[in-house]
């Protein structure tokens, strides 16, 4: 069983060691996901939520715990989190943009648990992405949801599916728990409510399975259920069928090749940050396959929020994950530890997502380091044996240990060139795939000129071009999705990066129409001018374009 515990928090924008005992009067009521400070628009120091602060939420638990297993689960608080409960110190967790979960067992009490949180949202160089400069904010709090869990005293802490194109399915069950006792498990599998087929095996084959596309994107449901003397645990997992594989002549979903077209993605917001609820998430899903119509997400520079990838899975929108980090790489073994278990925790994390198609194991832009990324794509490898790492570089010739050859490939200066020949990469055999371009090559405000705003929007067409034309690269994904808040090194000097084609609103630029215009599945007749002869030298409207 489940319970969420996300609404009805009292919140303290500071730490004192009284708050152990007792909360203030003038602590303020709160919910969750919950920003430890509301941001300005602009112009303000990343200073303002680096601090401590103390959340505390008092409970009751909705079921028996007898002879159960109680377990608590935060999927996302910057950067790390002191847990008491009941006057019980529960330890230090670092999560950053990964959930981790504490075992309560005997702490836990059926009435008036009260829960305190110590959250310490300062950058920390001993752990990624911090060590160097970055270029994007990571803010603090509590900024995804938290709930508890009852479960028997042996239960299913995950588990992780593959399901290819053939209807193979294999099934990978983590117990926790006491593993001595006794257990049967079992499984249903069920499309669209209907139960396809129950089976004790971990591997099935089903004939004529429905397949996830990027046009029809067929989920089935896995009930997976564990009996034992102290009750039953159940594990809902939901999956699609297909298959992936990357060629030097592109990528091939279900044996069909399709040239990526796409954006990455920040997953911050103006005023509150990375703390936005589900829908929020949803939408920005939404956002790019229906009003910007690319077919893929690179989700940098971080792994996100299960509902931001949940509703990817069912609109058939292509993901890369990534993990925590911006061109540095540490040579302190802490750091190098932290990495590798953010590799580990990602995996399993978004593991059974049929949208996501490979595990960025490489920290973003950084130098060669042969040590940490023959473990990084090695660990990637034993964990999610069927999909493919990638590590993103900006320079060519780079050691190449991942299966894709990433590369941001910011060439284009001007209107005549957009992208360079894949072949002056010189990744061997390998797929080679562009993760980012343009951005800081050009940025562009909402509200700048028209004239910039064309030239911006017409600098991402060029790139798109260069996309098609080259036949031996499996596809571009642009920066970026959206405008985002940045540290002081980077940005306008308003501490925010205009290198989307929406702005930090989700309001679209021209250039968002471009992305629009490649796609059939919706009608695009996007007039890029005003046409109003004032806004123009001698009063001359000149050429006009039009995405279409």
């Amino acid at each position: 069983m489940k319970q969420p515990l996300n609404f009805a928090w009292r919140y303290m924008p500071c730490y004192k060691q009284s708050f152990l005992n007792a909360f203030p009067e003038e602590a303020e009521k709160i919910d969750l996901p919950h920003s430890n400070v509301e941001l300005p628009r602009a112009y303000f120091d990343e200073d303002i939520y680096q601090f401590i602060s103390s959340y505390e939420k008092v409970f009751d638990i909705e079921t028996s715990l007898k002879n159960k297993t109680v377990l608590l689960t935060f999927h996302g608080v910057m950067l790390k989190a002191k847990i008491y409960l009941n006057h019980a110190f529960l330890g230090e967790y670092v999560s950053g943009y990964l959930p981790f979960t504490i075992d309560v067992s005997g702490i836990a009490k059926a009435k008036e648990n009260r829960l305190v949180v110590i959250v310490d949202s300062h950058e920390d160089n001993s752990i990624p992405p911090f060590g160097g400069v970055i270029d994007y904010l990571t803010f603090g709090g509590i900024y995804r949801e938290v709930e508890l869990e009852i479960k028997p005293n042996i239960y299913l802490e995950r588990v992780l599916v593959s399901a290819d194109r053939q209807g193979i399915i294999k099934i990978n069950p983590h117990l926790g728990g006491n593993h001595s006792l006794n257990y049967e498990i079992s499984h249903k599998l069920l499309f669209k409510d209907e139960v396809i087929k129950e089976f004790s095996e971990n591997e099935l084959q089903i004939e004529h399975p429905h397949l996830w596309n990027l046009d029809t994107p067929h989920l089935y449901t896995l009930l997976t259920t564990l009996k034992t003397t102290s009750g039953d645990d159940l594990v809902v997992t939901r999956f699609g069928f297909r298959s992936i594989r990357f060629e030097k002549s592109g990528f091939y979903l279900n044996d069909k090749r399709i040239k990526l077209i796409g954006l990455n993605r920040h997953q911050s917001y103006p005023y509150v940050g990375y703390a936005m609820p589900k829908g929020a998430q949803e939408d920005d899903a939404d956002i790019l396959k229906y009003r910007l119509g690319v077919n893929i997400v690179r989700t940098s520079h971080y792994p996100q929020s299960e509902h931001f990838l949940n509703r990817c899975d069912e609109i058939g929108l292509l993901v890369i994950g990534e993990i925590p980090g911006w061109q540095y790489v540490g040579k302190d073994e802490t750091w190098r530890n932290h990495f590798l278990d953010f590799v580990k925790r990602m995996i399993l994390k978004e593991h059974n997502h049929p949208s996501l198609i490979a595990n960025g194991v490489r920290i973003n832009e950084s130098q060669d380091d042969h040590e940490l990324y023959a473990a990084s794509n090695s660990l990637a490898r034993e964990l999610d044996p069927g999909r493919p790492t990638l590590g993103v570089r900006n320079f060519k010739n780079s050691e190449l240990l991942e299966d894709i050859y990433a590369f941001n490939d910011f060439s284009s200066e001007d209107l005549s060139h957009g992208l360079d020949n894949p072949k002056t990469v010189e990744a061997g055999k390998a797929p080679v795939l562009v993760t980012e371009y343009l951005g800081h090559m050009y940025p562009t405000k909402a509200l700048d000129s028209m004239e910039r705003r064309i030239h911006h929007a017409l600098r991402h067409a060029k790139v798109i071009d260069d996309n098609f034309a080259y036949d031996n690269l499996v596809g571009a994904i642009g920066w970026c999705f959206a405008d985002y808040y940045t540290h002081r090194d980077f940005g306008s000097g308003d501490h925010v990066c205009h290198h989307g084609v929406l702005d930090m609103f989700r309001n679209p630029k021209y250039a968002a129409s471009i992305y629009a215009s490649q796609s059939d599945d919706s009608f695009v007749f996007e007039v890029l001018s005003n046409l109003t002869p004032g806004d123009f030298s001698e009063a001359i409207v000149g050429v006009t374009h039009v995405a279409t």
